[in-house]
């Protein structure tokens, strides 16, 4: 059975212009897609991947990215509901293409499942008490 993440990669300016990702399909046997990313020449880089393969083999793969210096975050700690803003409208419901936000008919209230968040900062846009915050 495959494993499957969605986690932040935070590159320092110095591994910007290496090929740190190729490597984890490489030498880890990893599938990745990337879902988000803001990567510049001579700057901090930013990516937001899903990464599926072996448990094993992913763990070896973040060993590896850990040792070359990049920093990872799993990326359910980037997308954050304020919930002393939301008033629980829905209109985060309609706009989310994965289906992150669901509502419970007994309380009336939006959920909010992080795990499976893509960052793409619809909700975000959507929102008219501006409850979601994105922090990478």
């Amino acid at each position: 059975m495959a494993f499957s993440r969605r986690i932040v990669l935070h590159f320092p300016r110095r591994l910007v212009n290496r090929p740190i990702v190729y490597r984890l399909i490489r030498d880890f046997n990893l599938e990745f897609n990337i879902l988000k990313a803001s990567v510049t020449p001579d700057e901090e880089g930013l990516m937001v991947l899903e990464l599926k393969g072996k448990q094993e083999d992913y763990e070896k793969g973040i060993e590896y990215l850990t040792k070359a210096g990049v920093r990872i975050q799993p990326l359910s700690r980037n997308v954050i509901r304020n919930e002393e803003r939301c008033t629980h409208c829905g209109a985060c419901i309609t706009i989310c293409p994965t289906g992150a936000f669901k509502l419970d008919f007994v309380t009336r209230e939006v959920k909010f499942c992080d795990e499976k968040c893509l960052a793409c900062g619809l909700c975000i846009k959507a929102c008219p008490p501006r409850a979601m915050e994105l922090h990478f």
